[in-house]
């Protein structure tokens, strides 16, 4: 007897095997994808707090928002000589205030102008950071 062709057995274990390795796959993925989000957080912190830093070298304060706001939306879209404004603002520090790549929020904050703070969260651990974390003149540290 000639016999062509796979057993049911021989079928079963090759997609058992493909349904496997695609689930590894996905959970690889979706672990890149969260590191990616939190660089992306960490790059636009250190974008925005150079912004702020040219914005106090011209003008001896940071820009005063009070209470907390959402950067990148709104009227807090664009960073120049005049403090946050909605997008397209003339001669900006940084013509785009970055929003953050996830679902949450840049929540920036200055009472005075003397001092300022920008906290956000991570997904996961970067350089020994997690959860919530600020942005302030001394740098990025997890938030107390």
């Amino acid at each position: 007897m000639n016999k062509k062709g796979f057993t049911l057995i021989e079928l079963l274990v090759v997609i058992a095997i493909i349904g496997l390795l695609s689930t590894l796959a996905v959970v690889a993925l979706g672990s890149a994808r969260e590191k990616a989000r939190d660089s992306k957080r960490l790059s636009d912190l250190k974008q925005v707090q150079t912004a702020l830093e040219l914005y106090y070298t011209d003008n001896s304060a940071y820009p005063i928002v009070e209470p907390m706001q959402a950067l990148g939306t709104g009227n807090y879209a664009c960073l120049n000589a005049a403090g946050f404004a909605a997008a397209g603002c003339a001669t900006p520090y940084m013509s785009i205030v970055p929003t953050d790549p996830g679902t949450g929020s840049y929540i920036y904050r200055s009472a005075s102008g003397t001092t300022y703070t920008i906290v956000t969260s991570l997904e996961g651990t970067v350089n020994g950071l997690q959860g919530a974390i600020q942005a302030s003149p001394s740098g990025i540290q997890s938030a107390q």
